[in-house]
Formats: structure tokens, sequence, C-alpha cells
């Protein structure tokens, strides 16, 4: 039989005492995120949330009454702050508008909370008010297991936590990415390379995993785990041009720079086709470019970036439609909601050069 991990092995683990420990998951103040942060993670790996007795202390909500008026209630949405995860984002604003749009037609308020920071986001919230809670995008554990503690129900958009269970909505991003690799295939192109930070998320993740499946299927080889285009950093400022332009030199001068770039989205492929440009090659001429969530400013690329059209506003009613239905059906199993995207072909593909 397993032993069971107790607050004292977790703080023997990390070396703190388990009065830390047993603040940090209890979501009481008094210590720093850093530290809350490592205690979670720790909590996770040595399997304490998994066990029947975990201690994760919440607190109780009182019982809306059956005919409580709902027009008076409102979803609380979370986006931490972030330099790209704002309301302003090509990407993320769609979403939010399909989150609004869908409020509005149930007769329900929205309340948007951009804190990243657990302290004051526990400080802000007022649960007795809320009908449950719609993350966007990457939020941390710690932030989630204050919901979780609260019992506010909860759905994520383009994000999961491998701690924390909850109902998610997704982008069909695996199948999608493998179908837009198998066009740049069946154009004619032998040398494909996927750019951008595989762990920067899991939509990311999963995009490369359906472009890894395409180039596996048609007995290709794919890059190694340790290739610097899929550990790229400055996802959110754009600062990962710089490394790519490097890379991009070494492989001209060995003479094997690929003839297709498949990057994990929009915002690094408009990026990257400035580098090019700005180094002399012709898209698609010599190097054919491709992107993935058809945000607005992929039609003013020059050439307009064929992409993967990711219905934005759709991904954010379905994740108002699942929270309403988890609110009244509690019990039902946990989804994952996956909504299809097509490809969009525009200008920056064509065959490979001669």
């Amino acid at each position: 039989m397993a032993k069971k991990v107790t607050m004292q092995k977790i703080a023997d683990h990390l070396g703190v005492s388990k009065f830390v420990v047993s603040k940090s998951l209890s979501g009481k103040g008094g210590v720093n995120e850093t530290t809350r942060e490592r205690v979670i993670q720790a909590a996770s790996q040595l399997g304490y949330f998994t066990q029947k007795n975990a201690y994760v202390q919440s607190i109780k909500r009182p019982l809306q009454p059956a005919d409580s008026d709902r027009n008076k209630q409102s979803v609380l949405v979370l986006m931490p702050n972030i330099r790209s995860q704002t309301q302003d984002s090509l990407y993320w604003g769609k979403i939010v508008d399909g989150i609004a749009l869908a409020l509005d037609q149930e007769g329900l308020g929205m309340v948007i909370v951009s804190e990243h920071r657990t302290d004051n986001f526990i400080n802000i919230l007022n649960p007795n008010g809320l009908l449950g809670l719609i993350g966007v995008g990457q939020i941390s554990t710690s932030l989630l297991l204050e919901v979780h503690r609260i019992g506010l129900p909860m759905v994520l958009i383009d994000h999961e936590d491998p701690l924390i269970p909850s109902d998610t909505v997704f982008a069909n991003n695996t199948d999608s990415m493998t179908r837009l690799s198998n066009h740049l295939m069946g154009t004619g192109h032998t040398e494909l390379h996927f750019i951008g930070n595989i762990r920067y998320s899991r939509s990311f993740r999963d995009r490369w995993i359906g472009f890894r499946s395409a180039l596996e299927e048609n007995a290709m080889k794919t890059p190694a785990g340790d290739d610097e285009m899929l550990q790229l950093e400055g996802m959110d400022d754009g600062t990962f041009d710089e490394s790519f332009k490097q890379w991009m030199q070494r492989r001209k001068k060995a003479k094997s720079l690929p003839t297709a770039l498949v990057c994990a989205n929009d915002f690094i492929a408009l990026t990257i086709s400035d580098v090019l440009k700005a180094e002399g090659f012709t898209i698609p001429g010599e190097v054919s470019v491709t992107g993935f969530d058809n945000i607005e400013d992929a039609t003013r690329g020059v050439p307009p970036l064929t992409t993967v059209h990711v219905p934005k506003e759709a991904m954010g009613r379905a994740a108002v439609e699942k929270l309403l239905n988890r609110i009244h059906n509690p019990s039902a199993p946990l989804e994952k909601i996956l909504i299809a995207a097509d490809i969009v072909h525009r200008d920056s593909v064509a065959g490979p050069r001669g």
C-alpha cells in the first residue's frame, strides 16, 4: 500500500515548514506567490491531491433560491494580466466578444478580471455574486486552486490544468494542423519546419503534435525535441525574431533552409515573414509560410497569410453554454469540447522552389 502523502512530507520535500504548506494549500495569506506555486507543484507531483482526504479548505457558498433573479448574477471572466492576453487582442478579444454576446442573451452580466496574483485575486473575489468562472488562456494553478477551493463552477478556454479538473474548450488544433501540413506536402514540399515554443501553451503543443503526425504519416523526418525553433522565447512580444534570424542565416549558409515554415500562430508567421523579407527572401517564391488562428492582421500581410481559421467567438459561446450546463448538472462527467477549425488558403503558400 502506498504511503499517505502528508503536509509534513511535502514540507520535508521542499525544505519548508508544515505551516507554510498548510497556508499555501488552504488559500490563506502570509505566503508569497513563488512559495505558493512551489508548494502546489510539489503537492501535485507527490500525489497529494489525488488522495481522497486531501485537505483543500473550501468556502461554503450560500445556496441560491431556485427562483432567484438570474439577471442580478454575473460570470467572472478571468484573463491573467500578461501582455498579449488582453481584451484588445485580435485573438483573445474575439473570444471575449463571444462570451459577452452569449451571456447577454441569457440576461447575465460579465466581470472581467486580469489579476494574476493569488493574494490580490482572493481580496477582490466575491463568490456570492457569481454564477461561475470562465478562464481565458493561460492561468496559474494557484489561481485555479483558489477557484476550486471556493467551489465556483468553471470552464477553461484554450487551457487545461493537470491538477485542477474542469470542463475545457479548445479549437481542434491537432487535426487542423495535420490537414494544413498535409496540404503543404500535397503541393510538393518535403522540407518543412515548425516555428514556435511547444511549451508555451497546450494549443502550441497540440499544433506541434499535428505537424509531427503529418510528417510521420508521410515517412518524413521530424525535428529533434531539442530543435531551437521548438523552444523559442519571446512569444508574447515578438522578441524571438532575432533568434529566428540567426537560425535562418545559419540554415541559408548550410543550404538547408526549409521550403515551408509552419508557424504555431499568425503572430509568429507575420513576424518571421518580416524577417525573411528583410533578408531578401520572397514569399512564397522561395519560402512558403503558414500561420494559425486567422487573426485580422493575417489578411493584411504581404502576401496575405495562409492560416487556420479558429472560430474564436464560437469558443466563447461554447464556454458559456458549458458553464450553464455545469451549473445545472454539477455531477455530470467533465468534457473537453473541440471546435472545428478550417484552412484558409491565401497567397503565402506555393509549390517549393525549383
